[in-house]
């Protein structure tokens, strides 16, 4: 799986390298992404992440778009330094006109939702209020949280349900 990968970034690099006759160093690839993103490039680090759940799924679509955007803005970023937007004009000119693809900055790929844990809190009012297990961790650590509608302090009813 990875040596595709490395494939197809070494192949976007040779484009570049032909079109501007110049030389790019060569990034280190990991692919340990997780979550919604499909990959993310380190610029100051030269490093690209990639969702191997994603490329899973996605093999060939991931292959021809996902890698080159990533490589695009590594290139970007060699060529025009910090000052240029993510996906300005230049980003867009390598994707469009070097590597002869569309210039999208999402993915549409299919992604699970991770199921989680809310936790119930009661107040006055005769709403349950969902907490997320993040805030329900810094209650058991002290802080206290109160209603927005009647100001009362928000309390654990013990209950949590699965969303």
């Amino acid at each position: 799986m990875m040596e595709r990968i490395i494939a197809r970034t070494e192949a976007c690099y040779v484009k570049a390298e032909q079109f501007f006759q110049r030389t790019f160093a060569r990034p280190d690839i990991h692919l340990d992404l997780r979550g919604q993103r499909a990959g993310v490039a380190y610029l100051d680090r030269n490093l690209l992440r990639f969702n191997g759940q994603m490329y899973r799924e996605n093999s060939a679509h991931f292959l021809q778009q996902t890698v080159a955007h990533e490589v695009a803005h590594l290139i970007a970023h060699q060529l025009y330094g910090h000052r240029i937007r993510p996906h300005g004009r230049e980003w867009q000119a390598l994707m469009t006109g070097l590597f002869e693809l569309p210039a999208d900055r999402c993915h549409n790929y299919a992604v699970a939702r991770r199921r989680s844990t809310q936790y119930l809190y009661r107040c006055a009012c005769p709403d349950h209020m969902p907490f997320t297990a993040r805030r329900h961790a810094l209650v058991k650590k002290g802080n206290r949280y109160l209603c927005r509608r009647c100001g009362d302090a928000l309390h654990f009813t013990g209950k949590s349900q699965q969303v």
